[in-house]
């Protein structure tokens, strides 16, 4: 029998209504909705407020923090090499699957991985993290005088990719962190050890396909960084759903009982933060935004943009900007224009996310560039 064909707006209506962007959602923890969404990028640690702020009906910051304090929600350096909040359970479970081999992890060095050795390196770093926690600048300045000859950075960024560690949050910090954050082991954070990764793979596999699927195996090693997608997949073909986009090009995957909404259905206006996952999360991103816009997206020094979506696409950028104690949001349409439809509804989200983010000041605005 043929697989049943997918359009783009149906995979979009499948991504919005996982990634709680149809409808928000309540009576949700935050640690349940975190493993929810597959993670949640964390570049700089406001972002996943602003992320569970624009899917959570009933969030509350101070939930995050706490989440993050009682060591349910961890943040650390996963998917592509890059910092995410992740639930514990996962993290336990997952993280494994997600560590790169070295050859490839320290490829992005180049000349400043001359006389890197991983397998002496890591080891120290686990010794001197041991019962402790640690800056990497603390970290780096004593790796240092154990590995006088090798660049600094490419010292840190062995340690911070190979070594399985998490940050140590801050009680008193608004975002949850201080400025310059600790690290901790991770085994030592959560108690526990984490699991090899050949049984992890299709656990991983299960967490992006409920988040981001229906998705092809491109998409999944776009997301994850793991190699060998394709085999993860075709070894789980039994229990999986299996689909084809509308042009017949590709195979797509995803749970059977995983929500897949009508083309019909309207999605709401939404902001999303920087780096939101719903932008990066697959290899063929045109269910959420047009191949043409994806350069307006990601700036020269590979920022990606806090967006807001339309019709669930993403159809523009936001910014913040505080002059006077006048925190300005301005909306910055790809087109020029914000459909009059959806002006209301983005006005809205734009006054609430400035009352979460810029509680202080004397007084919000909103504005559309175009304008």
């Amino acid at each position: 029998m043929s697989a049943r064909t997918l359009t783009r707006a149906q995979l979009g209506r499948a991504t919005l209504a996982r990634q709680m962007l149809l409808e928000r959602t309540s009576g949700v923890g935050v640690a349940d909705a975190v493993s929810g969404l597959a993670g949640m990028q964390a570049q700089e640690p406001k972002h996943p407020f602003v992320g569970l702020w624009t899917r959570v009906g009933d969030f509350e910051e101070e939930a995050l923090r706490g989440a993050l304090l009682d060591r349910s929600l961890v943040r650390a350096t996963l998917m592509r090499s890059t910092l995410h909040v992740f639930s514990a359970a996962d993290y336990v479970a997952l993280r494994m699957a997600l560590q790169p081999p070295p050859s490839v992890a320290l490829r992005v060095l180049g000349a400043r991985a001359e006389g890197l050795d991983v397998a002496r390196v890591v080891p120290a770093a686990r010794e001197l993290l041991t019962g402790t926690a640690l800056t990497f600048d603390e970290i780096r300045a004593e790796l240092v005088q154990r590995f006088p000859d090798v660049n600094d950075r490419a010292l840190g960024y062995a340690v911070r990719t190979m070594l399985p560690l998490v940050m140590v949050p801050a009680a008193d910090a608004r975002w949850g962190f201080d400025r310059v954050a600790r690290f901790a082991l991770a085994r030592e954070w959560l108690s526990s050890s984490l699991v090899e990764v050949r049984d992890a793979l299709p656990a991983l596999a299960r967490r992006y396909l409920g988040a981001f699927g229906p998705a092809s195996a491109k998409d999944f090693a776009s997301w994850s960084g793991v190699a060998g997608t394709r085999a993860v997949l075709d070894g789980m073909r039994d229990e999986l759903e299996v689909f084809t986009d509308e042009g017949g090009r590709r195979e797509l995957f995803d749970l059977p009982d995983a929500p897949r909404p009508g083309a019909d259905v309207e999605p709401p206006p939404r902001l999303l933060p920087e780096f939101d996952n719903l932008v990066l999360a697959w290899d063929d991103r045109s269910r959420v935004i047009a191949d043409e816009h994806r350069p307006l997206v990601t700036t020269k020094n590979l920022r990606v943009r806090a967006t807001f979506l339309v019709d669930g696409v993403v159809a523009g950028a936001w910014t913040i900007a505080v002059k006077r104690r006048v925190a300005t949001l301005t909306l910055a349409p790809f087109t020029g224009t914000v459909p009059k439809g959806a002006l209301t509804g983005l006005r809205a989200e734009a006054e609430r996310v400035l009352r979460l983010t810029e509680p202080d000041v004397k007084d919000h605005a909103v504005v559309v560039a175009a304008d």
